[in-house]
């Protein structure tokens, strides 16, 4: 497990009250593989708060993908929805969940925000 992806879900209570902010909740696994050895984590997603743990338990839906793509995905190298429409990893059950999870994915590295982007165009056009 690398520090990057243990601290991606350290994170995530504190940062569940700005990114979940709609009625959706339910539980979703996380299965990360690395050779012949899988970890898991369970991730309880609620309107304003997340629950993690190291577990495995009943879920609505279980995301399988590899050590090394989620380490990409949680340092904005690597975005999730393309990562499962390559194959690169699965998901089964309510796809919502997955859909609210990867707004807790940073953007890809100098990405900047289309509508910052417009302001300063119109601030050189004055």
């Amino acid at each position: 497990m690398t520090e990057a992806t243990e601290r991606f879900f350290e994170s995530l209570p504190a940062r569940a009250p700005h990114v979940l902010l709609s009625p959706v909740s339910g539980t979703m696994q996380i299965d990360l593989s690395r050779g012949t050895r899988t970890v898991h984590w369970l991730v309880h997603l609620r309107p304003g708060a997340i629950e993690v743990s190291r577990n495995r338990g009943p879920a609505d839906a279980i995301w399988y993908t590899s050590e090394e793509l989620f380490d990409r995905l949680v340092t904005g190298r690597a975005q999730a929805i393309s990562s499962v429409l390559r194959n690169e990893s699965s998901f089964s059950g309510d796809v919502v969940l997955f859909l609210l999870f990867r707004r807790f994915f940073p953007d890809p590295p100098g990405t900047r925000d289309p509508r910052q982007v417009a302001r300063e165009q119109v601030g050189r056009l004055r």
